[in-house]
C-alpha cells in the first residue's frame, strides 16, 4: 500500500474507532465512569494495570475494586482505614493479588498526599533539553517503587524501558490522559507532556498489523520496537501519531486483520 493510501486508510479506520461507541467494550470506560480529575487518574491507572488478556474480565475486574473503593477511589486513597482495607483483601485478578494491591495504595497515597495529579509521577524526571516519555516512564518506575518494604512480586506490575519492556500498558494510560480530540475516547486531562511525544502501546495484534503495513521492521516486541513503530506513524502525523492505536487496535483486535 503506497504511503498516501495508507495514511487514508488509517486515517478512516482511527475515526471509525475513535469514537464513543468504542468505550464501553474497554478498559478506557472505567475511568470514563468519574468526573473529578483525581478519580480518572487513579481508576484508569488500576483498569490499564490490569490490562492484560480478556476485555471482558479487565472491566469487571476493574470495576470491582472502584466499587470496593466505593466509587471514590481518590478520597478512599487517602482517607482509608483499616477497616476500608480488609473489603480488598480478596481482590485478585489475575497475578496481582492482595499484596500488590496494598502497596499500589500505599504508593498512591504517599503521591496524592504531596501533589494533585499524577501527571507529575511521570513528568519529574522529563528534564527540559529530553522531555522525553522513555524517560518519564524511566522515572515513574524508580518513583513508584522509593517507599520502603517494597514486596518483590509487585515489582513486575509496573514495566519500565530500562528493562527493554513495550510499556504496552503504561503507554495506553499516558494516551488516555494526554490525547484529546473529538472523539470522546481518551481525556486530555495532563497538559505537560504533549501528544506528540507519546509512544504508541504495542502488543502481539498490533504489531501483526504494523508489520502488514510495513511500519514495524523490528522482529523483536520490545521497547524498541515501541520506539520504530512510533517513529513510523510520526511520518503520517508528527503532532499525533499514537492516535493510530485506535486502527491498529481495531484492525488487529477487532477485525482480526
Amino acid at each position: 500500500m503506497k504511503q498516501p493510501s495508507l495514511k487514508d486508510f488509517l486515517n478512516r479506520k482511527t475515526e471509525e474507532y475513535n469514537q464513543p461507541s468504542f468505550i464501553k467494550d474497554d478498559p478506557v470506560s472505567i475511568p470514563h465512569l468519574f468526573r473529578r480529575q483525581p478519580d480518572i487518574e487513579i481508576a484508569g491507572f488500576f483498569a490499564a494495570v490490569f490490562a492484560w488478556g480478556n476485555r471482558t474480565t479487565i472491566i469487571k475486574k476493574s470495576l470491582e475494586l472502584m466499587q470496593a473503593m466505593d466509587m471514590a477511589p481518590h478520597q478512599f486513597i487517602l482517607q482509608h482505614d483499616d477497616n476500608a482495607l480488609k473489603k480488598l483483601l480478596a481482590f485478585k485478578h489475575r497475578t496481582f493479588n492482595t499484596t500488590d494491591l496494598l502497596y499500589f495504595i500505599e504508593f498512591l497515597r504517599s503521591h496524592y498526599s504531596k501533589h494533585k495529579s499524577l501527571e507529575t509521577a511521570f513528568t519529574r524526571c522529563m528534564e527540559k533539553n529530553d522531555a522525553t516519555v522513555e524517560n518519564g516512564l524511566a522515572g515513574f518506575h524508580h518513583y513508584f517503587f522509593s517507599l520502603e518494604h517494597v514486596p518483590a512480586r509487585t515489582r513486575k506490575h509496573i514495566a519500565t524501558p530500562e528493562k527493554n519492556s513495550t510499556c504496552k500498558r503504561l503507554n495506553m494510560f499516558l494516551r488516555w490522559m494526554v490525547r484529546q480530540d473529538n472523539g470522546g475516547v481518551d481525556f486530555g486531562i495532563w497538559k505537560t507532556i504533549s501528544p506528540a511525544q507519546l509512544i504508541c502501546p504495542i502488543d502481539l495484534h498490533v504489531a501483526r498489523v504494523a508489520k502488514r503495513f510495513n511500519l514495524l521492521p523490528r522482529k523483536q516486541i520490545d521497547w524498541q520496537a515501541a520506539l520504530e513503530l512510533t517513529t513510523c506513524l510520526r511520518q503520517l502525523d508528527a503532532a499525533d501519531p499514537v492516535k493510530y492505536d485506535f486502527a491498529l487496535f481495531g484492525l488487529g483486535v477487532v477485525e482480526k486483520f
